[in-house]
Order: C-alpha cells, then structure tokens, then sequence
C-alpha cells in the first residue's frame, strides 16, 4: 500500500566531509555535505550546536545569512565564513 502522504523518497551518493577547527572563541565540529540536491550548494552541519544550513558562496556573502543560521555573534560568524569560503565549491 503506498503512503499518499509522501512527497519523495530517493537515495543518493553524497560527500560528507567532518571537520573540526577553533576559532578565537568558538570551537566547531562541522559536518559538510555535497549532494547534487542543492544545486551546487553544501548542507553545512555544525554537530555540536544543533543547526544546520544550505550554503553556497552566494550565501556567505549575504549580511547576517551565517550569523542567524548559526546563532553566532558577528565574529565567530566571520571566522567561520572565511573557513567555509576556503573548503566549499565554487
């Protein structure tokens, strides 16, 4: 019997790729996933404070777009903004 509910169901080969830096104040544990779901973007994952984002170069340059998706302050977003403009696909 199909669930008339259900919207998709696919699989996919993805990339995850984890890692782990300290910044000045701020310690993070990120998991970084490729998939060709989000066109061209990465699902960035930061495992210890339970956030996640959709992320591609367009967004690091957004005002305020890491620092709400993350709850970080201004600095601690920063760090982590040059981090992931270093690692993700152009």
């Amino acid at each position: 019997m199909e669930d008339d509910r259900l919207i998709y169901d696919e699989q996919e080969a993805t990339e995850a790729r984890f890692v782990c830096f300290m910044g000045s104040n701020h310690r993070f544990d990120l998991c970084i996933v490729k998939s060709d779901r989000f066109f061209g973007k990465s699902l960035v994952l930061d495992i210890q404070g339970g956030k996640f984002a959709i992320i591609g170069h367009d967004d690091l340059n957004e005002p305020g777009n890491i620092e709400h998706a993350y709850s970080l302050n201004e600095e601690d977003a920063e760090e982590l903004r040059t981090f992931l403009r270093e690692r993700l696909s152009a």
